[in-house]
């Protein structure tokens, strides 16, 4: 368990890229690498245990999932229980989530309620580009509605994607389903599911400060992007009416925590306020303080 007291920041968003510490053959790694490209990263595919030594190294403490999205990519994932499995000896740093393709129907349904009901999951990773779908499709809506009954978090991509970038034909990846106003449908038929929206939503970066503003059940993580970069107008946001609904996330292990950290204290985020936005938001919304 994560003694918040004792870190000085949550991210929202890392990714477990070799859980089981064995490259597969089926493209995966060339993906990687024009990720790496996109984003200039240095650290491509850390195991979960190096990734935990990394950040309990910044006493960063991290929510860390897979994405399953074999259907639509053909790469195989990483098992959700794999995951458990290693995260569970880094639990003083790591708290997991799950991700599971919602193409798979009632099968992610199953394999959600087992996941939650035994190990106590919180939330699941949505990509709706790489796994292909509108999140407001109602093919989805028996999963959303698990979540909603267990008051999980449903964390969903948003905006353009590193993904395929620079690739032939953005390998595959098509842009236009993680559009943020697509959540708005899902916070209104689930209200009781906690969403986020994650990364700054170019080229929708309003819609999703829209969306997030006006329906209570819907936050923005900032992972993705060094602060650096932020629009304007998402600064301000951050600054007033969305103060208590954005989060930390650095998108590792394509940024580092400590280079989003060190990008965020130079932006003009009011000094009371970066406390929230970079631990005790994300505290509250998992449940860890009052």
């Amino acid at each position: 368990m994560v003694d918040i007291t004792k870190v000085r920041a949550i991210d929202i968003h890392t990714h477990a890229e070799e859980p089981c510490g064995c490259h597969s053959d089926d493209g995966y790694d060339d993906l990687q690498a024009a990720m790496a490209t996109y984003f200039n990263a240095q650290i491509v595919q850390p195991t979960i245990d190096e990734t935990a030594a990394h950040f309990r190294e910044q006493n960063v403490a991290a929510v860390i999932f897979p994405v399953d999205a074999e259907r639509e990519t053909g790469y195989r994932r990483f098992s959700n229980d794999e995951v458990l499995e290693q995260v569970g000896r880094n639990s003083d740093i790591l708290i997991p989530f799950a991700s599971i393709d919602p193409w798979k129907g009632k099968m992610a349904v199953r394999e959600a309620r087992r996941l939650i009901e035994e190990h106590g999951i919180k939330g699941f990773k949505f990509h709706p580009t790489m796994q292909g779908f509108f999140p407001n499709d109602r093919m989805a809506y028996p999963f959303y509605e698990l979540l909603a009954e267990h008051g999980c978090i449903g964390l969903f991509h948003t905006g353009q994607t590193g993904v395929g970038s620079g690739m032939p034909g953005g390998n595959g990846m098509r842009l236009k389903y993680s559009r943020p106003m697509y959540l708005d449908d899902v916070a209104v038929d689930f209200p009781d599911m906690k969403i986020i929206m994650a990364h700054p939503s170019f080229p929708w970066q309003e819609e999703a400060l829209s969306v997030a503003q006006h329906k209570p059940n819907v936050y923005i993580d900032l992972s993705g992007w060094s602060p650096k970069y932020f629009p304007e107008i998402l600064v301000r946001y951050c600054n007033s009416i969305l103060k208590k609904k954005v989060l930390f996330g650095s998108d590792w292990p394509m940024i580092t925590p400590e280079r989003w950290l060190s990008d965020f204290e130079k932006i003009a985020i009011k000094d009371h306020l970066r406390e929230d936005i970079i631990k005790n938001n994300a505290a509250r919304l998992l449940g860890l303080m009052d």
